[in-house]
């Protein structure tokens, strides 16, 4: 067995499948189980496309070559501003949401232990801990989340098959195709899939490996698809689409999430489908803060063209910890509330810009070499299609 392919395509599966899984069926729930499912393979679809353009753009360049220089070769200094400016918005969002998250479960785990300390210790003392795991590179991160996806799929599987006596039939013929085009279905279920962002650092574990790295993108891109599908089936399949307690009702509420939990604890009535809920959203939080941290580390060094060495390595760390750190502790609503917009940052950094680069490297400077994604400029323009119409529609919401 190889297990860096097998520690790449976790990586891949960690980065994809964070606690924003519970929003899934929350977000399609008027489009349905079958509308879910066409939408669900739409996006893979897209989202994958997309990541094998970073992947084209990335080998046209040296290795630990990331999106800001990416952008710049093959659009200027107008894609190195959007590249800058979407990156940043986004990664820093999710990281500080990931802190405050991590931080509370951290918090309530040493309550439980007898230890209570401030909440703004707890914070501090995730970012540290998990911050070092990051910190000693992609190596150090793949181990990590080997272990932690190890208990994060085992909890998945558990949950999906003690909810899957309570399904209806009836329940999953639901819905309302329409909805298809509904802004909280289309962006929650792009966003899913946004493991792109992980491919550049991806390339350099691989060195060189091109084989295995496409390998690890196509398997780590099904395995999220094959898991969304069955939880949407569990849930929409247990939970009614109207009434007071359903799935359209929790999509109106202000705690999604809370109330899901809640609402599935009352219909399977089975603490065993709470306690394996919370395991697996807790694991949701660290495989995606380890996923993004390192992201963000490499995408750093690269705008400051650093090495990942010595005093550069903690300069690059502290730039990537602190602010979000300080944001977490004094302005959390901040970040959080531009969780809302992530559609519209992961749709332009991971749909667009690849296009934009894919496109200006092929047709207009002629730098592309080596693997292309298949498709030539018909795919490029049906991808631009969708993403502007995924911006438009998380413009209004």
């Amino acid at each position: 067995m190889n297990f860096k392919l097998l520690g790449s395509v976790l990586l891949i599966v960690g980065t994809s499948i964070g606690a924003g899984m519970l929003g899934l069926p929350i977000a399609a729930a008027q489009l349905g189980f079958f509308g879910s499912l066409v939408l669900l393979l739409v996006c893979w679809f897209v989202m994958t496309a997309g990541a094998f353009l970073i992947l084209e753009v990335n080998l046209w360049l040296p290795q630990n070559t990331n999106l800001i220089t990416m952008a710049k070769v093959t659009m200027g200094p107008i894609g190195q501003i959007i590249s800058w400016i979407t990156y940043l918005l986004l990664l820093y969002s999710l990281l500080c949401a990931y802190i405050v998250g991590g931080s509370d479960l951290l918090h309530h785990l040493l309550l439980t232990s007898g230890i209570n300390i401030p909440v703004w210790a707890s914070c501090i003392l995730f970012t540290s801990i998990f911050g070092f795991v990051v910190y000693f590179g992609i190596r150090s991160v793949d181990y990590v989340n080997r272990g932690l996806m190890f208990f994060k799929l085992g909890a998945y599987i558990i949950l999906v098959i003690l909810m899957a006596t309570y399904v209806s039939l009836d329940k999953l013929t639901e819905g309302d195709f329409h909805y298809i085009t509904s802004a909280s279905a289309i962006t929650v279920t792009a966003t899913a899939f946004g493991f792109a962002i992980i491919i550049p650092s991806l390339r350099v574990y691989f060195a060189g490996d091109i084989k295995k790295l496409k390998m690890a993108i196509i398997i780590g891109s099904i395995i999220p698809l094959i898991c969304y599908i069955a939880w949407d089936a569990v849930i929409m399949g247990i939970i009614p689409l109207s009434g007071e307690y359903s799935l359209v009702s929790i999509l109106h509420s202000t705690g999604s999430t809370g109330d899901l939990v809640a609402t599935l604890d009352s219909a399977v009535e089975k603490s065993s489908v709470t306690f394996f809920v919370k395991i697996f959203t807790s694991i949701c939080v660290l495989t995606s803060f380890l996923g993004v941290s390192l992201c963000l580390t490499d995408f750093l060094a690269d705008g400051f063209q650093l090495e990942k060495k010595g005093i550069s390595n903690i300069f690059i760390h502290a730039l990537t910890f602190i602010p979000a750190l300080i944001i977490a502790l004094y302005f959390p609503n901040i970040f959080i509330k531009a969780l809302s917009h992530a559609g519209i940052y992961a749709t332009v950094l991971l749909i667009l810009l690849p296009v934009c680069m894919v496109w200006n490297g092929r047709y207009r400077r002629a730098i592309a070499t080596g693997f292309e994604v298949p498709g030539g400029k018909v795919i490029l323009i049906i991808l631009i299609i969708f993403s502007l119409f995924l911006i438009a529609k998380g413009i209004m919401g």
